[in-house]
């Protein structure tokens, strides 16, 4: 494979991830969990809230890209539910820090992404074919 298509799969991979990593934030969006105390303990059986992830993308030593998982910070954010059975006395649970909009904007950037790198792959190839098929 040559170093062209090398990293244009390592981009393919890192939009995929992306994608991933986007569409498990907004389905889980909603799974609240117990709030945790001014240490940032959640009480011992409480029910944890989800804890959204972000991608972090970096250069690659041999060229390409490669990814990492990291939370997103703060991971948490306090709404009111006092219907939970794990809400604290004020009736507040944690809810995973979600913005649906930057969501959508991560799933959309990865799709163009995806595109890119599959266009320079097939881009790749033409000129691979290309030179093959040269005559002498």
């Amino acid at each position: 494979m040559s170093s062209i298509s090398s990293i244009a799969v390592s981009g393919l991979k890192a939009a995929t991830r992306r994608l991933e990593v986007s569409a498990s934030n907004v389905a889980n969006q909603q799974s609240t969990g117990a709030l945790p105390d001014t240490n940032g303990k959640v009480p011992a059986g409480a029910q944890q809230p989800y804890r959204p992830l972000q991608v972090n993308q970096t250069d690659a030593p041999t060229g390409g890209t490669q990814t990492s998982l990291g939370t997103s910070s703060p991971a948490t954010v306090p709404v009111s539910d006092p219907q939970a059975p794990f809400a604290n006395a004020d009736g507040m649970v944690a809810a995973p820090n979600v913005d649906l909009a930057q969501e959508f904007i991560g799933q959309m950037v990865a799709k163009y992404s995806y595109a890119a790198n599959l266009a320079t792959l097939k881009a790749d190839k033409a000129m691979t074919k290309s030179l093959l098929d040269a005559t002498v």
